[in-house]
């Protein structure tokens, strides 16, 4: 069975809702909702990328130009934990390809024009998806995902720039404490997305790489090697699957050998 990428055409009106998908101001307001949550956290990521060493201007730069913020938290915790750069900035890598293969599915709900794209593209992240695959028409996905990513890139910048200057005021952020927020907002930011027993296990066993070969292994490489949970788990699940496959039809065929 193929998959249906085409999504119906919401008639140009304030309410959607005869067509099947939400209203226009549902959309919105589940949009605005995501993005002032989310980029409210711009303001851990600005404190973490002072205190770990970083100028106002690369702070400001990375949320800007990057504008992903697993990847941003994670190459600042690399650097402020004395990782090489390059391996930093590999670890920050790996972690924000996945917003390609949302590119992906986007381009063929989104359906924009070629000139528009390149524009787009800088806001495929987590949050943007999430919202658009969750409406029923084109208009709805349209919507929430401009909503979403407009609401978003400024608030994040925003309190980007203002938590990088609080940073720069108050000094060393470690005797504050404020080293742990970036890891706390990471934290806050992944834990509603786990939510099944496969993605539950992927993370509990990213987390027992990570923290086991911190101690062996230069600062921003246990990342790279905690990605090797998902592919790990998900080869585990096809073999349990497999096996157990195979022994339903054994048994089936020794029934029928009886009969």
């Amino acid at each position: 069975m193929t998959e249906q990428t085409a999504l119906p055409d919401a008639p140009d009106a304030p309410d959607a809702g005869a067509a099947g998908g939400k209203p226009d101001a549902a959309v919105v307001r589940d949009a605005l909702g995501v993005g002032i949550a989310v980029g409210l956290s711009g303001f851990a990521f600005g404190v973490t990328s002072a205190g770990s060493g970083l100028t106002l201007a690369q702070t400001c730069a990375l949320s800007l130009l990057v504008f992903t913020g697993a990847s941003q938290f994670a190459l600042v915790g690399a650097l402020a934990a004395g990782g090489n750069p390059l391996t930093a900035a590999a670890g920050a890598f790996f972690l924000g390809v996945r917003n390609a293969f949302y590119g992906l599915r986007l381009s063929q709900l989104l359906a924009l024009p070629r000139a528009v794209r390149p524009l787009a593209a800088q806001w495929v992240i987590d949050e943007t998806t999430a919202v658009a695959l969750a409406q029923p028409t084109r208009r709805g996905v349209r919507i929430g995902f401009t909503v979403t990513g407009l609401t978003l890139y400024v608030l994040w910048n925003l309190t980007t720039l203002l938590g990088a200057l609080g940073a720069e005021a108050i000094g060393d952020t470690d005797a504050w404490g404020l080293d742990a927020a970036g890891p706390a907002v990471f934290l806050a930011l992944l834990a509603p997305m786990l939510k099944d027993t496969t993605e539950r296990t992927v993370a509990a066993l990213a987390v027992l790489l990570g923290l086991g070969l911190l101690p062996v292994l230069p600062a921003g490489v246990p990342v790279l090697v905690a990605a090797l949970a998902a592919p790990l788990v998900l080869w585990a699940s096809g073999r349990r699957a497999g096996g157990a496959g195979h022994g339903a039809d054994r048994g089936t065929t020794e029934g029928e050998g009886e009969r």
